[in-house]
C-alpha cells in the first residue's frame, strides 16, 4: 500500500522547530506511516538533531520525484545563508526572510503533486514580519501566494474539538468592526467542511457570542441582535447542525461537555485561551481554505528553551497524524 508524502518544514532556524522536527522524526511509527521530504538547511536540520539527541539517516536530494520511492526520509536544502548572523533564540528579521521561502517552497510541492499534505514547525510572526511579511500571518500569506479566491480560515483543534474564527490576527481594537454575517458563515462553512474531511459524519457546530452574557438583550452589545444571531440562522439554512449565539465564557464548556464538534468564535484570544488550557500540548492548528492540507503546532518558536533539549515534540506528532488524516480527503475545491 502507498503510504501519504508529507513535506516537513523545518520553520523557524532560531527557534525550536529543527529540533522537534528531529524528535518526531526519530519515533520509529512517523517513517513507518508516511514518506517524508524535510525542507529546510542542512546545517540548521543536523544542528536540530544534536539538540534532540538524535542522528538520523536522510539522504539529501535535489529532485523531490525520487524521495519516496528510493529514500522514504529525504531532505531538500533549503539555504539559510545568514545562519551565522542569526543567535538561536532571537528574533531575526533574516530567519523570518527564511521561513518565507520555506512556506513558497512547501506550497509548491503540494500544488504540484509532490507531497499529499505540508506539516511546517513553528513560525515567529515578528520575524517574518520584519523579513517581508506584509499580510496578516502565514495563512493570507500562503493565499495570496497561491491566488485562492475563497475563504480561508486559521483552524485549531484540541482532541475531538475544533474551532474557527471571525478575525483572527488583529488588535483586540478592530474587532468588533471586523465582524459580519458573510464573515460568521464563512467560518462556520469552512470549519464544518474541514470536521467533514477529518470524518465526521454530522458535526455539530456552537457559535459564540462577542459581548459579555451574549449582550444580554442589547444592554451590553448589538452585534449579537444585529449580526451574530441573523448569521446563525443564515448557517443554519444552508444545512450545517450550528447553535448560538452563545455566551463566550461558557460555550467551550458546553461544546466540551454536549458533544459539539466545533466552535466558531469571534476573534482570536477568544479561542486560544479556552484551547490551550484544555490541553496546550495537544494543540493543532489547520490553515483551512488553501487546495492541500497543512497543519503546525499549536505553539510557538520556545525562544526561551532553544538548544537545551527540553522542547516537547507531542504537538508536531499530533500535527503529522492530523496531516496524515486530511491528506486523502482534504477538499480540492477549499482553495
Amino acid at each position: 500500500m502507498t503510504k501519504p508524502r508529507i513535506g516537513l518544514l523545518l520553520g523557524d532556524p532560531c527557534g525550536i522547530g529543527p529540533e522537534v522536527t528531529a524528535k518526531l522524526l526519530a519515533r520509529p511509527e512517523t517513517a513507518a506511516r508516511a514518506d517524508i521530504l524535510v525542507l529546510g538547511d542542512r546545517e540548521v536540520f543536523a544542528a536540530g538533531q544534536r539538540t534532540a539527541g538524535v542522528a538520523l539517516g536522510v539522504a539529501e536530494i535535489e529532485d523531490e520525484t525520487t524521495a519516496f520511492s528510493e529514500e522514504g526520509l529525504a531532505l531538500r536544502h533549503v539555504g539559510f545563508t545568514e545562519r551565522a548572523a542569526c543567535p538561536p533564540g532571537k528574533v531575526s528579521a533574516a530567519a523570518g526572510s527564511h521561513v518565507l521561502d520555506l512556506l513558497r517552497a512547501g506550497a509548491d510541492l503540494a500544488t504540484r503533486g509532490a507531497v499529499d499534505a505540508v506539516v511546517f514547525a513553528p513560525l515567529n510572526k515578528q520575524a517574518m514580519k520584519e523579513g517581508g511579511l506584509d499580510e496578516e500571518d502565514e495563512l493570507r500569506f500562503l493565499a495570496d501566494y497561491l491566488d485562492c479566491r475563497t475563504h480561508v480560515c486559521e483552524l485549531n483543534a484540541i482532541d475531538e474539538l475544533w474551532s474557527s474564527r471571525v478575525t483572527s490576527h488583529i488588535p483586540i481594537s478592530q474587532v468588533a468592526a471586523a465582524i459580519s454575517g458573510d464573515g460568521i458563515v464563512e467560518a462556520a462553512t469552512i470549519l464544518h467542511r474541514a470536521l467533514s474531511a477529518a470524518g465526521i459524519a454530522t458535526p455539530k457546530i456552537a457559535i459564540s457570542a462577542l459581548n459579555p452574557h451574549a449582550g444580554e438583550g442589547g444592554q451590553f452589545g448589538r452585534e449579537e441582535i444585529d449580526i451574530i444571531a441573523p448569521a446563525v440562522a443564515a448557517v443554519q439554512n444552508i444545512g450545517i447542525d450550528a447553535m448560538g449565539p452563545l455566551p463566550a465564557d461558557t460555550v467551550f464548556v458546553r461544546a466540551r461537555d454536549e458533544g459539539f464538534h466545533g466552535v466558531v468564535s469571534m476573534f482570536h484570544d477568544q479561542c486560544q485561551i479556552a484551547m490551550k488550557l484544555m490541553g496546550f500540548d495537544r494543540g493543532v492548528t489547520i490553515l483551512a481554505g488553501l487546495p492541500f492540507a497543512m497543519t503546525t503546532a499549536a505553539h510557538g518558536t520556545g525562544f526561551d528553551i532553544v538548544g537545551r533539549g527540553k522542547a516537547n515534540d507531542e504537538p508536531m506528532a499530533r500535527a503529522f497524524n492530523m496531516a496524515l488524516k486530511l491528506s486523502a480527503s482534504w477538499p480540492s475545491n477549499q482553495g
